[in-house]
């Protein structure tokens, strides 16, 4: 794929009058002013708001709310969000979380507005390099884990199980590289969860538009899957998109030859091909295209990591 036609990472977005009017009360509450201004944005998959918001007074913040239509997994989602955030201690390099609520089926939080842009895509070399350097810091600032987070087996045990899925599924339109070793991805992938275990605390959805570029800051936002893993973790699962998003691909960015880390892509490409394969969620146009873009890139560097014929 090339740099240019990659699915773009967005959901439908819900504009800011559209969110209920008892949350746009309780935010304007909180930040003492009525909301003059809000402004979408526009990265990410979720069927929410995300709204950046200026008061009559000058004062800005940044929005997220989400209620249970048109997809009620969000709300889970979003509440998971608002545990980590408001645990996240101040080093971790996130906006900070101001306030959180739920109200009437509605998640709400609300952070700092940080000044910034996502990684340009195609990727720039020197962004993608100051971004894989601040998450090396982030890392090791975040190990051992600082806050109670569940084991990414906890987080993950049921999606990265999609070879072992396949093999009682329809396989038309698969690889003939995946239908000659299908039996043998299952196996590998069977191993994914004891050999990303660890102690750090782990993002575990790294994707340029979960990433700000602010003068000389890298933040990471959306921290909703965060759990206690290897700390290589991140690393790894950010690279398929940046190899579909324009650049370098992942065998060229990560040469360890661990078998743990050929484990965890197993189970990262087998997500990605079988989710690519079903149905879109409410709310998620681009998530399949998206999933299948990545799942192209992680086969690539899987067959180079198993080395099977």
């Amino acid at each position: 794929m090339s740099s240019d036609d990659h699915p773009p990472a967005t959901g439908s977005r819900i504009p800011w009058h559209e969110v209920h009017p008892k949350v746009r009360a309780a935010v304007e509450e909180f930040l003492g002013e009525p909301v003059a201004e809000a402004v979408t944005q526009p990265g990410g998959f979720s069927p929410a708001a995300a709204v950046r918001v200026r008061t009559t007074g000058g004062r800005r913040a940044f929005v997220k709310a989400v209620g249970p239509e048109p997809n009620a997994d969000s709300v889970r989602i979003y509440r998971s969000e608002l545990r980590i955030a408001a645990a996240l201690p101040a080093h971790v390099p996130a906006p900070r979380l101001l306030t959180g609520f739920e109200l009437d089926g509605w998640v709400t939080l609300v952070f700092e507005d940080v000044e910034g842009r996502h990684p340009a895509m195609p990727w720039r070399r020197d962004e993608l390099d100051r971004v894989l350097a601040a998450v090396a810091e982030m890392s090791a600032a975040l190990t051992p884990a600082p806050i109670d987070a569940p084991g990414i087996e906890e987080v993950f045990g049921g999606p990265f199980t999609g070879w072992r899925r396949l093999l009682d599924e329809d396989t038309g339109g698969l690889d003939p590289w995946i239908l000659r070793h299908l039996g043998e991805l299952a196996e590998l992938e069977s191993g994914w969860a004891r050999a990303a275990a660890g102690d750090s605390l782990v993002h575990a959805d790294l994707r340029a538009d979960n990433i700000l570029l602010s003068g000389e800051r890298v933040y990471v936002v959306d921290w909703p899957w965060a759990c206690r893993a290897a700390p290589w973790f991140d690393r790894v699962a950010l690279l398929p998109s940046v190899g579909m998003q324009g650049g370098p691909a992942p065998h060229e960015l990560f040469t360890d030859g661990d078998p743990a880390v050929t484990a965890v892509v197993a189970a990262l490409t087998g997500y990605f091909v079988r989710q690519s394969r079903q149905p879109g969620p409410p709310g998620l146009p681009t998530l399949r295209a998206f999933q299948r873009a990545q799942g192209v890139v992680a086969l690539d560097w899987l067959k180079r990591r198993t080395g099977w014929a």
